[in-house]
């Protein structure tokens, strides 16, 4: 159920960690809620600050994006509420991988050395990075698990023309480029993200979240080539260290697992991680803030007025 109702508001809908009010035709409110979701599965209990972490992340890398390609975003009403533009989206997320970890590891490391259509070399470690960044789409699913799919299984099946994949492939190398020009400057590496992108007004624009830790992966760039060399885990900050400590209590988000039981001391350790990484990336202090929902109402009444 929504928890608000705007004047002119034509639509509602909730996603894994986004609650999005349509307003008129035009217009989206996004709310980033302190939800956490993994392996496709919303986890059953909120992760404090989360939402405002991600919001302002998100805030943050699309104005210093903006010279690249335009994007949905603006206003910031409140700490962990975005406005924008209603843009038709593309079904299909543009991931993008500058090393071999995650879902691109997994398959790798199960003999696999292809993924959507792109080949992987031999000879390569956890972590190593790429010769060249690789763009490993995945189809947007409204429902269920997403799927990797190719470039030309994309054009294909028409969900984006030929002439659009090109721009999109085009805006994903360079945002993800200045992705790690910022985060080097905070001696980090981003290792691995993913954008949306849609259309308002016949022009391709980037929508949703950008180089945050719930779509990207972060390492540490001190020490990393150290520890490549010899096997040791990489530091990161990302969601991952979510999805292994499910992996290790034996969920994946399969038919007839539950998830493991998430105590205070847990969230709050993913809550101290998120905070972090904030602080890492944008390079000052994440003050908190704690709004009743009338306050929250109230200030995205006031700008859409």
């Amino acid at each position: 159920m929504p928890t608000f109702s705007f004047p002119n508001q034509t639509a509602f809908y909730s996603g894994k960690v986004r609650d999005v009010y349509t307003i008129g035709n035009d217009k989206l409110v996004m709310i980033a809620t302190d939800r956490i979701s993994a392996f496709d599965v919303i986890l059953p209990r909120p992760i404090p600050y989360k939402g405002q972490v991600l919001n302002q992340i998100a805030a943050y890398m699309l104005a210093a994006t903006k010279d690249i390609c335009p994007n949905w975003l603006e206003s910031i009403p409140a700490p962990n509420v975005a406005i924008g533009k209603r843009c038709i989206p593309f079904k299909i997320e543009m991931v993008v991988r500058g090393n071999l970890t995650g879902h691109s590891w997994r398959i790798y490391s199960s003999g696999g050395r292809k993924i959507c259509g792109v080949s992987m070399p031999e000879g390569m470690k956890e972590n190593d990075f790429f010769t060249n960044h690789i763009i490993t789409p995945t189809t947007k699913a409204s429902k269920g698990h997403d799927e990797d799919i190719s470039k030309e299984e994309i054009i294909a099946q028409g969900l984006v023309s030929s002439s659009e994949w090109e721009i999109l492939e085009q805006y994903t190398l360079e945002l993800f480029n200045r992705g790690k020009e910022i985060a080097a400057k905070r001696g980090l590496i981003l290792a691995d993200t993913k954008y949306e992108f849609g259309k308002f007004e016949d022009k391709i624009v980037l929508m949703d979240e950008i180089h945050t830790p719930d779509s990207s992966r972060y390492f540490y760039a001190e020490g990393f080539e150290e520890r490549q060399k010899v096997g040791e885990r990489q530091k990161q900050l990302s969601k991952e260290f979510v999805r292994e400590w499910l992996i290790e209590n034996n969920f994946m988000g399969k038919e007839g697992q539950s998830v493991p039981e998430m105590n205070d001391e847990w969230l709050n350790t993913i809550s101290k991680r998120y905070i972090e990484l904030y602080e890492q990336i944008i390079g000052v202090p994440f003050t908190p803030t704690d709004l009743s929902n009338d306050e929250i109402f109230n200030k995205i009444l006031k700008e859409l007025l």
